[in-house]
């Protein structure tokens, strides 16, 4: 009776209890967010190299172009490394370049990789000239400002990256489309919570920074283990093997829009292939709380089925639902505008969350493996 006692309070205890010091983490991001902003000069501006994957992109890739147009920082390269497209992206990147001094295309013709994203941008990094190294995806769109307001969350020498949020377009009405659009600041809460609390292990690849010297301390990118997250990956590596920390941006300036699934078929192959990557990361300390973190919310949402036949098991989920009520403050609180309106109505996406958590967990473990980019990962 004792161990059935602190099985069911020291659950909820013990996630609120988490939960309560990310949200710590979280506010410690928008404390020193706020600092690097003030810190930031006037001095000279860093080269930067912007970074961009193509794969038959044609038909989601115009508003970035549009977006990387309209920016207003001087010292940036655009490198766009087209994999093997065999669509129209090729001419629209080539009509993008016309008359630019600052844009390089890569063309390749072959990609034996498992992660072919990852070699594409080995590719494109070898032909980067810039101080830092700014990633986004064709399907993104971006601030005007967004480049200048990255690179000042650069502003102190000890950061060697700096992971910000991507939000989703919401593209259609119902809840299938706002459930994305939560689903993606819910992540961001727990990857800016981990940041703040020193254990940083992942973030949004289509929008982060990075500097020269940090990814040659941890070996260059070719040296980040294969993953069907390789931005996990990289992130997890810089934390274990360098001195360089790992922050997380909140300030409005860096947000990026990204298009949204349209069918749960590829919502749930896209969100499973996330899941998969913190589960089974190649780096220990962000596999053990990755695991810890999906165990304890798959626990709690697993004891509902069971409350008929042992009714003292409510405070499990009881905890697990006060938690995604503290996500959904902090999911506002940070994303503000880029949420869809009225920002106030997420009670089916609240309660929602966990139960889809739990099912890509355990799909997770029952090995159930994803499509990308045409490859099983």
């Amino acid at each position: 009776m004792i161990l059935y006692d602190i099985l069911r309070y020291g659950h909820g205890i013990f996630f609120v209890g988490l939960q309560t010091c990310l949200m710590g983490g979280v506010f410690r991001e928008w404390r020193r967010d706020r600092q690097a902003c003030r810190l930031a000069g006037s001095g000279a501006a860093p080269r930067v190299s912007v970074l961009v994957p193509i794969h038959n992109e044609e038909r989601r890739m115009e508003g970035l172009l549009q977006s990387l147009a309209a920016q207003d920082y001087e010292w940036a390269e655009y490198i766009f490394i087209d994999d093997r497209s065999t669509d129209e992206s090729p001419a629209l990147l080539s009509r993008f370049a016309a008359g630019r001094r600052d844009v390089k295309i890569i063309t390749l013709g072959e990609n034996p990789a498992s992660n072919h994203k990852q070699y594409a941008l080995g590719k494109g990094l070898e032909q980067a000239r810039g101080e830092f190294f700014l990633f986004t995806d064709a399907d993104c769109e971006v601030k005007p400002g967004w480049i200048r307001a990255m690179v000042q969350r650069m502003a102190d020498d000890g950061v060697g990256a700096v992971i910000a949020p991507v939000f989703k377009k919401e593209e259609g009405r119902g809840f299938f489309y706002s459930y994305q659009c939560y689903d993606h600041v819910v992540r961001y809460v727990y990857l800016a919570g981990a940041a703040g609390l020193g254990a940083a292990g992942g973030g949004f690849g289509n929008n982060l920074i990075l500097r020269r010297a940090c990814l040659e301390a941890v070996g260059g990118y070719g040296a980040v283990p294969p993953s069907p997250t390789e931005d996990a990956a990289l992130i997890s590596r810089i934390r274990a093997l360098t001195q360089y920390e790992v922050r997380a941006a909140v300030g409005p300036g860096t947000h990026v829009k990204t298009g949204a699934e349209h069918s749960w078929k590829t919502f749930i192959n896209q969100t499973l292939r996330w899941n998969n990557g913190g589960l089974f990361s190649p780096e220990m300390l962000t596999r053990i709380n990755y695991n810890l973190l999906m165990i304890v919310i798959s626990t709690g949402i697993l004891a509902i089925p069971l409350l008929p036949f042992f009714p003292g098991l409510w405070p499990m989920p009881l905890g697990v639902f006060i938690v995604m009520i503290e996500n959904t403050i902090g999911s506002l609180c940070i994303a503000k505008s880029s949420l869809p309106r009225p920002r106030f109505c997420w009670i089916p996406e609240l309660l929602f969350t966990p139960v889809y958590f739990t099912l890509m967990t355990i799909m997770g473990y029952l090995g159930i493996k994803t499509n990308w980019k045409g490859s099983r990962v």
